[in-house]
């Protein structure tokens, strides 16, 4: 398969990334068809299509306003990959507003390449941190965080956990029969996991505010 794009085609791309960027939603067909200055939603969806065939960008169940775009098309636009910024957490006790922002950050692609990132597959996206009880691990108030999901957890993982209260950083750690949340900083006390009452949203696999610009 041939993975050249059009200039049309590029146009499309770049269109959908300052969308994101600028509003943290994709383009609707509506915006798309009055930037391209085409005269039907078809001729849209067909450039959406031979995108999404050349590997360029997903469309959740072939919506419009699903699109994600994939290293190709990153590359191809000279880019550098947008990670969605789902909100804030605690980095104390629990806080109630995770994931209500809808905003994307741009990182630089050999960041996501040193933490094997498969853009293409990976739910990756980031949080930022309010509070000190991670400070010993190097995690302070107001760092963001880059999170992936994950199914399976081991001790000593640092997790972003929610509960019915909210979520919050800490690291896992299992012992034995027992299993908690523990701080990196001795002012905070431990949160014991009651089993069916936390939820492991992912992992912390990196902290974007120590990455040297």
């Amino acid at each position: 398969m041939s993975t050249k794009i059009t200039l049309k085609q590029k146009k499309v791309l770049e269109l959908i990334y300052n969308s994101l960027e600028t509003s943290g939603f994709p383009p609707t067909l509506a915006d798309l068809k009055e930037e391209l200055k085409l005269v039907s939603n078809q001729s849209v969806l067909n450039f959406l299509e031979a995108l999404e065939k050349k590997e360029c960008i997903h469309r959740e169940n072939g919506q419009a306003r699903g699109i994600r775009i994939l290293p190709l098309g990153y590359k191809e636009i000279g880019k550098n990959p947008l990670i969605k910024m789902a909100g804030i957490s605690a980095g104390g006790a629990y806080i109630e507003s995770f994931a209500n922002a809808f905003t994307f950050l741009p990182i630089a692609g050999k960041v996501l390449e040193n933490e094997k990132i498969n853009q293409a597959k990976d739910n990756v996206f980031i949080i930022q941190v309010i509070g000190d009880s991670m400070i010993n691990a190097g995690i302070s108030d107001g760092d963001n965080l880059l999170i992936k999901e994950s199914k399976e957890y081991k001790s000593g993982d640092i997790v972003l956990a929610r509960t019915d209260s909210g979520t919050t950083v800490k690291k896992f750690i299992a012992d034995g029969g027992k299993r908690y949340l523990q701080p990196e900083n001795p002012a905070y006390e431990k949160m014991i996991i009651i089993p069916g009452e936390v939820q492991f949203q992912g992992k912390v696999i990196l902290n974007l505010s120590k990455i040297n610009k």
